[in-house]
C-alpha cells in the first residue's frame, strides 16, 4: 500500500475530451505540480455522490488558495461515466478533473483494490484522499471499507499548511 513519502505509481487514466475518450499518464498531471487526488469506489454510488465528491466541490477554492494546481477524482469506472458524473454533479464547474481508472491500474499500483460482492462491485478502489507534491505523496488518508471519515476534503485541508 502506498505511504507518505513514496512516489506515485505509473498509471494512465482516461478522460472524455473534445475528440472523445483519451488516455493520459498520471505523471503528466503530477510533474512539477501540487495535486489533490481522491478516489472513490464508484461514480454515482450513494456516499461517493452524496458526500465525498460534494465535499471536494465545496472545498475547491480553499485547496487552490493553498497552492493546489489540480484536484483530481478517480474511480474504477469508464471515462463516459466519469464525464457524465462531472457534468451532473457540478465537479466540472468547480474545476475538478474526473478521471477513469478503467482497468484499475492505479488502484492496484496504490495497493487499494477491494471487492464488495454484496454491492456487485469488483476490483474497485478503496476510498482515499491524498496530497501529492511533485509526484510524491505528502498526505494520505484512507477510510476503512464502508466508512467515510478520513478522506473528507475538510480533513485533508486541515493537514495542509
Amino acid at each position: 500500500m502506498i505511504e507518505v513519502g513514496q512516489r506515485m505509481p505509473e498509471a494512465a487514466l482516461w478522460r472524455v475530451g473534445p475528440n472523445g475518450p483519451g488516455r493520459k499518464p498520471l505523471k503528466e498531471y503530477l510533474t512539477e505540480k501540487r495535486v489533490v487526488l481522491f478516489g472513490v469506489p464508484g461514480a454515482f454510488t450513494p456516499t461517493c455522490d452524496g458526500a465525498h465528491l460534494p465535499s471536494f466541490i465545496q472545498a475547491a477554492d480553499a485547496f487552490r488558495s493553498k497552492g493546489v494546481d489540480h484536484i483530481l477524482c478517480v474511480a474504477v469506472n469508464d471515462a463516459h461515466v466519469m464525464f457524465r458524473w462531472s457534468e451532473i454533479s457540478g465537479a466540472e464547474k468547480a474545476g475538478i478533473e474526473m478521471l477513469a481508472d478503467s482497468d484499475g491500474a492505479l488502484a492496484r499500483g496504490l495497493g487499494l483494490v477491494y471487492n464488495n460482492p454484496t454491492a456487485g462491485m469488483f476490483g474497485r478502489s478503496r476510498r482515499f484522499a491524498m496530497l501529492i507534491d511533485h509526484c510524491t505523496v505528502t498526505e494520505f488518508n484512507l477510510d476503512e471499507v464502508g466508512q467515510y471519515q478520513a478522506s473528507t476534503a475538510d480533513v485533508l485541508l486541515g493537514q495542509m499548511p
